[in-house]
């Protein structure tokens, strides 16, 4: 009998890492403003930023402290709404409550993906959007752009999990004002834990990198025109979300496989979905037209099953396999279902559609090594435990 394959080890970092991370441990040079030029973080914020064709790129500690400092250089008012997806991990809401603004839920549809006639409702009074594109499924950036472009609202692209997608031919994260990436390790590049912001705005760029934790004169050491941070110099408060040397060091030389890494995920994904959507019980949802994604993960649907009892069944059936699912709504205090997030402000919102979803919406990691055989182990898995599970209910219904 075959092995379940592991799919939470990362791919190793390229062996051309080896030789700066000891070069940097014999010099114990790990702060990112120690050497006067070219630092490992320097350089991946000018590699990164021309990657993606974007003017300017500051790299910090996670994804999260690039949202939040997307949102304070912003400088939007206190309690400040932001429109977000209900489908999201808690950090982004989380960034919202952290930069004295108020998150504001959007229902998402089965398709994992903003509802347009509830976001239009909720723009008006709205001061930012942030777009979630949640485990890389991208919402209608053209009619979300279209909106908030008319109605003066600024735009920040969570792309933790869209490194490498694009929509129309346009690279995620560069569609709004700010897009932020994750380097965390089940990401499509891993530095175990950072993050990235892109930007064309010079100004917010500027209040961006002061507030990450360039202080006194360290913002001189950034490629962005020096009269702008001049404006900021000691104005704004510091929160020191640097990132550091070593994780530069091991996120540069993974740049050069993020186009492999995409192709061969995507080819993965759609093997395996095609093999789910075979079931009566599982349903992938098909991508927009214009979105060419990145997947590192497969989600997918239950089809039919009227109880969480049997949703559960199907999670336990799957793990006896070997193969782990995660039902988002059924899985205990799980960051991704809105009603645990108690720390936004007021009564939890009503929004069925999502919770609808949530509680029959799967997700299986498949990360972008895996083979041929190992693909079709999950796959098999998956469609055994949806057939002991859902035809025990059925059954049991008759």
């Amino acid at each position: 009998m075959a092995l379940a394959p592991n799919v939470y080890d990362a791919e190793p970092i390229p062996d051309t890492a080896r030789a700066e991370i000891d070069r940097l441990l014999q010099s114990g040079d790990l702060f990112r403003y120690t050497a006067p030029e070219n630092a490992p973080v320097a350089l991946l914020e000018q590699e990164f930023a021309a990657l993606m064709g974007s003017k300017y790129a500051l790299a910090v500690s996670s994804c999260s402290a690039a949202l939040f400092l997307s949102l304070c250089a912003l400088d939007l008012p206190k309690d400040a709404r932001v429109l977000i997806p209900a489908f999201t991990f808690a950090a982004v809401p989380s960034a919202v409550v952290h930069a004295n603004c108020l998150p504001v839920l959007v229902e998402v549809a089965g398709n994992y993906r903003i509802d347009m006639e509830d976001f239009a409702a909720k723009l008006p009074g709205a001061d930012a959007v942030i777009i979630s594109h949640m485990r890389g499924h991208t919402s209608d950036m053209d009619a979300i752009m279209a909106l908030c472009d008319a109605a003066g609202i600024p735009v920040i692209e969570d792309a933790a999990h869209s490194l490498g997608t694009t929509w129309n031919n346009r690279k995620i994260g560069t569609i709004g004002r700010v897009g932020c990436f994750s380097f965390q390790s089940y990401k499509l590049v891993n530095a175990g834990e950072g993050g990235i912001l892109i930007t064309d705005d010079a100004d917010l760029v500027a209040r961006a990198v002061i507030m990450s934790g360039a202080y006194e004169h360290n913002w001189k050491k950034h490629a962005v025109l020096q009269e702008v941070f001049a404006r900021w110099q000691n104005r704004l408060p510091l929160y020191n979300m640097r990132m550091q040397n070593l994780s530069a060091a091991v996120i540069r030389p993974q740049l050069a496989e993020i186009a492999r890494r995409v192709r061969d995920g995507r080819a993965n994904h759609d093997y395996v979905a095609t093999a789910l959507n075979s079931s009566p019980w599982l349903h992938v949802p098909d991508a927009l037209p214009p979105e060419q994604r990145a997947p590192d993960s497969i989600q997918f649907n239950l089809v039919g099953v009227e109880t969480d009892d049997a949703a559960r069944a199907f999670a336990r059936a799957a793990e006896a396999r070997g193969v782990k699912v995660q039902v988002f709504g059924l899985s205990t205090d799980n960051a991704r279902a809105f009603w645990n997030w108690n720390f936004i402000p007021g009564d939890t919102p009503d929004l069925p559609q999502t919770r609808t979803m949530l509680m029959r919406a799967c997700d299986v990691r498949l990360p972008a090594r895996l083979k041929r055989e190992e693909l079709d182990f999950i796959a098999d898995a998956l469609i055994s435990a949806a057939e002991d599970a859902m035809g025990e209910e059925r059954a049991y219904g008759t």
